[in-house]
C-alpha cells in the first residue's frame, strides 16, 4: 500500500518508533530512522523487510539537527511523505521538586520537536498533495497523573498541536492525527515494573498487574503491533477524512 512513499519515524532505534517503521516497511514503505544506541541492529531488521533504509542520528532537542535530519531525508529519497513524531522522554516528580532542565527537555523532545519536524515536511506535502503526520501523543495527552507535570503538558500540548496542523491542511491531501497509547510494554514501561518490584518487595508480575490495574480496565499491554496497524490504517485512503483526531488505544484508561 505504501510502495513508493518515504516514512520518517523519530525515536524509531526502539519500542514504539521501531514497530511503526517495521509496520510501514511491510507496507513497502522506505524508511528513514531516528534516535539514539545501536542503530544497526534496527536498521537490519528493517532493511530485512526488503525496503530501503537510511539512519540520522539527530538529537531531537537540536533545531539544527533536525533540520539536517530532514534535509538528509528528503536527499535520499525525495521528500518526506510520511511523518511520525514519535521521540519521546519521561521524568518523575512533584512539580516544586521538578528540576527546571528536565522540563526544558522534556518539552524540546516530546513537543518543540514536533514542531520543528512538521514545518520543514509540510511545504513539500502540500506540494505533492498527499502527506501523513503521525503524532505518537499518550493517554496523558487527553488525561493527567500526578508527578507527570511535564510529560502531561507536552502530551497535551502534541494533541493540540495535531488539531492546528489538521486544520490548516484540511483542503490538501494532507491529514495530521495523534495515537494515544495507554501502558505499551516497553524497556521503559519494564523499568518502571522492575523498580516497583523492589520498591514495594514483590513479584514482577505482581507489580505488573498493579501497574495495569491502576489506569488500564483491559488489563493488558496495549501492543507495539497494534499500534503500527493503526498508523498504518491513518496512512490508508479509508483514512482520508479521519483529520485531527486523537485516538485512544489505551485499554479502556480514557474512558472511565
Amino acid at each position: 500500500m505504501l510502495k513508493g512513499k518515504t516514512a520518517l519515524v523519530t525515536g524509531s532505534t526502539s519500542g514504539i518508533g521501531l514497530g511503526i517503521a517495521k509496520a510501514f516497511a511491510q507496507q513497502g514503505a522506505n524508511i528513514v530512522l531516528n534516535g539514539f544506541g545501536d542503530a544497526e541492529g534496527p536498521r537490519s531488521q528493517v532493511a530485512a523487510l526488503g525496503v530501503q533504509v537510511e539512519y540520522h542520528g539527530a538529537d531531537m532537542s537540536k533545531p539544527d539537527q533536525i533540520e539536517d535530519m530532514m534535509k538528509f531525508a528528503a536527499s535520499k529519497f525525495g521528500r518526506v511523505d510520511i511523518l511520525v513524531n514519535n521521540a519521546g522522554i519521561q521524568y518523575v516528580a512533584n512539580v516544586e521538586d521538578f528540576p527546571a532542565e528536565r522540563w526544558d527537555a522534556i518539552i524540546a523532545i516530546n513537543l518543540t520537536s514536533a514542531f520543528h519536524t512538521t514545518r520543514l515536511a509540510v511545504p513539500a506535502m502540500r506540494q505533492a498533495n498527499w502527506g501523513r503526520i503521525v503524532n505518537i501523543a499518550s493517554a496523558h495527552g487527553l488525561v493527567a497523573s500526578a508527578q507527570k507535570s511535564a510529560y502531561v503538558a507536552s502530551k497535551h500540548g502534541i494533541v493540540g498541536f495535531t488539531k492546528s496542523v489538521a486544520l490548516e491542511t484540511a483542503r490538501t491531501g494532507v491529514t495530521c492525527n495523534a495515537i494515544c497509547p495507554g501502558w505499551v510494554l516497553t524497556p521503559l514501561v519494564q523499568k518502571q515494573i522492575d523498580d516497583r518490584a523492589a520498591r514495594e518487595g514483590i513479584s514482577v508480575s505482581q507489580a505488573q498487574e498493579e501497574l495495569l490495574g491502576e489506569k488500564q480496565p483491559s488489563l493488558q499491554f496495549t501492543t507495539v503491533d497494534q499500534l503500527g496497524g493503526l498508523a498504518v490504517f491513518l496512512c490508508s485512503p479509508a483514512a482520508d477524512q479521519v483529520r485531527g483526531v486523537a485516538w485512544q488505544m489505551d485499554g479502556g484508561w480514557t474512558a472511565q
